[in-house]
């Protein structure tokens, strides 16, 4: 799993509170969850997975009681 640093990625941490990462394509919605709980020690509301150029992406959507800001400043996005 890594983290994916693009502008738009930027921009949906600082206005939605969702972090984006790329990931192998075993991964189910049930794994990535539990890794990113466990990993980051935060509250996932939502996610959403998108198959791009034989790549997978995971859109991370946190809940408010956990900023996506804190876990991006942890990564070194921000």
């Amino acid at each position: 799993m890594k983290p994916v640093t693009t502008e738009k990625a930027v921009m949906l941490i600082e206005l939605q509170n969702t972090l984006t990462f790329q990931l192998g394509k075993e991964m189910t919605k049930e794994k990535i969850k539990k890794e990113i709980e466990d990993l980051f020690e935060v509250k996932v509301e939502k996610i959403r997975t998108l198959l791009r150029d034989n790549k997978r992406y995971a859109y991370v959507k946190l809940k408010k009681t956990s900023p996506a800001i804190d876990v991006a400043t942890k990564l070194g996005i921000i």
